[in-house]
Order: structure tokens, then sequence, then C-alpha cells
């Protein structure tokens, strides 16, 4: 399990959205990681204690002076254990407390003492959110080190519209999980630009040419980069997932409109990793009308579409590139001969044909082969193979 072995603790503060704090703690469970719970008593006027208690299979704390649950001084302990310290949702009255130092109640006074990372994910009514001194309360604390998941923007409980809502708690827990993973922020001040997913190639107005790429690596990889600290550029073939918090999301469909993007941004970037997959072959004609079925077969002519990886490592001057070798047999052969052709500085080859680690999947497993460098990554979540990935990237850049 990804997060086997390490100690999370959730601050509830008093929202409305305490609700989705309980999906968040289950979420945190199914990753491996044991998950301890501080309510403040504004929380508990939403949520009862014994429902995070039941998922969280911990006592919840709550009261400062209450009978103590530990042997040892209880926010002391807690804070000791945390190797992350989430507060969801994060209201403008804790990002305060936090700020100015503030230590009335057991979450606060516990975080307070935490070493352990702490992350804060605010929800509030979309006017307090965009107070100057909120902003400035958050601001003053990402100087500081700790991390700030943005809010979402939409339909409040209040009734008005804006930013303000707290993120879902899958969103909040991958971002988290990243933060976590990511052992010091060794990409601050670089720029990393990432495809991902598979483009599609148009035949006609309803149909294309498409493969199975889901684009869970590219996402993960941008996830994990935005934890190392980097400004990341995602250039996203057509896909349901979600932008992560922190990164700049651009949409394209095409190979030819992968290109146009990865072009366009390449100059200013330290790294590029070209996680994609792009399709080598599109309809030599489209169809302005839908084809229509008749009898016998129907014949498509294919042309190449540009090979970016290929002009990337032709056109590049100090940037650290990185490709994907996604294939179905002789694995390190076709990696090692990639490497080659396209001039890139690493090269992750993964086997398309493993049933549990193939297209779609949230595991995977790869070889990351470089001039003198082949590491290979056994099965794990795809994040924890981003952080593998970035890993040799930041050794490449050092």
């Amino acid at each position: 399990m990804l997060l086997k072995g390490k100690n999370v603790v959730v601050g509830v503060t008093g929202g409305i959205a305490v609700y989705k704090a309980v999906e968040i703690v289950s979420r945190f469970k199914k990753l491996g990681a044991e998950v301890y719970v501080i309510m403040t008593k504004s929380a508990t006027e939403f949520v009862q204690p014994m429902t995070f208690q039941s998922i969280s299979h911990n006592p919840v704390v709550v009261e400062m002076f209450g009978r103590a649950q530990y042997w040892d001084v209880e926010h002391i302990s807690l804070a000791d254990k945390a190797d992350l310290f989430l507060i969801a949702p994060a209201t403008a009255n804790i990002i305060g407390k936090i700020k100015n130092g503030i230590a009335d109640d057991m979450l606060s006074t516990t975080v307070m003492a935490t070493k352990g990372k702490v992350v804060l994910a605010p929800a509030m009514n979309v006017n307090m959110y965009h107070n100057p001194i909120v902003q400035e309360n958050m601001d003053y604390l990402r100087q500081r080190g700790y991390k700030i998941i943005e809010a979402d923007a939409g339909y409040l409980a209040c009734g008005y519209e804006g930013l303000g809502r707290l993120p879902e708690p899958a969103e909040i827990v991958a971002s988290s999980t990243a933060i976590l993973l990511a052992e010091n922020e060794e990409l601050l001040g670089k720029k990393v630009l990432i495809t991902a997913g598979g483009t599609r190639e148009a035949l006609d107005p309803v149909r294309f040419l498409g493969n199975h790429s889901s684009g869970k690596m590219g996402y993960a990889l941008a996830r994990m980069a935005a934890a190392y600290g980097a400004d990341v550029t995602l250039i996203s073939a057509p896909s349901n997932l979600t932008t992560p918090k922190g990164v700049e999301r651009i949409d394209v469909k095409t190979a030819t409109e992968m290109a146009e993007a990865v072009f366009k941004y390449k100059e200013e970037q330290d790294v590029i990793i070209m996680a994609a997959a792009v399709a080598d072959y599109r309809p030599k004609e489209f169809s302005d009308t839908k084809i229509k079925k008749k009898d016998g077969d129907l014949l498509i002519e294919l042309e190449r579409t540009e090979d970016i990886l290929a002009r990337l490592g032709k056109e590049r001057e100090n940037q650290v590139l990185v490709g994907f070798a996604a294939e179905s047999d002789n694995l390190l052969e076709n990696a090692q001969s990639k490497l080659k052709r396209k001039k890139a500085d690493l090269i992750v080859a993964n086997d398309i044909s493993a049933q549990e680690t193939g297209f779609a999947s949230d595991d995977n497993q790869v070889t990351i082969i470089g001039k003198d460098i082949q590491v290979t990554l056994e099965k794990a979540d795809k994040l924890e193979i981003a952080r593998g990935v970035l890993d040799e990237v930041v050794k490449l850049l050092n």
C-alpha cells in the first residue's frame, strides 16, 4: 500500500464541508496509513466524533483537557506521530490562529507542536476567502513552509458562487499524498513540461483513431512534480482525470495540436517529460460528413505524424528530456534503441501487455534507461513510480 507505515493526523474544523472529511479519512485508510483525527468543538456540531472513530479505528480527540487516550502528553504524542498533518476543512479561524501562533484548543496546540508536513485545505464563503486578511494569512503560511490546497470554485452552502468550496476528497488525498512522498522541494524554481493521455485522430465527425492510454501516468508525474516545487505545465490529450492542484493544464486532441503546444512552451522549460501516447499515424483524409456503412471493406490511407520526441532531441539545449516506451516485447532492447534514436536523457520503459500494470491501471512497473542508468521500479502506485522517475531527473539536473 502506498502509505503503509505512515501516520496521518487529520484536523477537522467547523464548516459545512466537514462531511467530506469523512471520506478523506477513509481514503487515507485505504492507502494503508494510520489515521488519527482531531476535531474542534464546532466540527462536532456537524459530524459526531464516533463517525471518524469508526472509520479511522482510533480514538478521536476533541477536548484539550479530556481523558487522555495515550500514556504521554496527548497533543505532543499526536504531533510527534504525524508524518502528515492535514487540516480539512480549514476555516479562516484556524488559518488565522496558526499564522498568529495562537494555541487555545487541541487542534491548534497540536499543529503548533508537529514537525510533520502541514497541509491546509481551506473552505469558506467566497467573500471571506477573498478577504485580504485571509489571503495574507495564507501567503504568510506558504512562506513558512505550510502547504495550501487551493479551494475550488462553485456553488457554496451559503448560497454564493465562487472560490471557497472544499475540493473533492480524492483530490485532497492525492495532493496531500504527493506532498508527503516528496521528501523535499528539489525542483523548486524549475519549469517542467509533461504530456499525458492518448491523442485522437479524426476520421469523420464521429469517429477517430486512438489508443488505450488513460493519462494516469502523466497526471501522476504532474502531481509529483508540483509537490517537488516545480512550475508544471501539463499538455493533456482528452482525459476525464482531474487537473492536479497547482498545475497549468493545456488541452489538445490530435498529435498535431500536441506538437504545436509542446514547441510553443518548450524553450522556457528545464525538464520535458513525454508521457503521452501520441499517434504515429493519422488518416490522410478527413470526411466532413459521417462515413456511411456500405457493403464490402473500407480502406483508410494513413500518413505519419510528427515525431515530437525526436525533434525535441535534435533541438533542445540544456533541458533534461525524458521519453516513454510502451512495449509489448523486447522491452529493454527497444528502450535502449529509442534512447539513442531520440537523443533523450532517459527512457521510461513499461510492458503494456502486463495485466496488472497495463493501460488504465492505477499501478505501474517500469525500467528507467539512461546513458549509464538502468533502474527498475517494481510494481507500485503510479504516484510512487512518478517519484522514482523524478528522482532520476533531479540527479541529472544536479
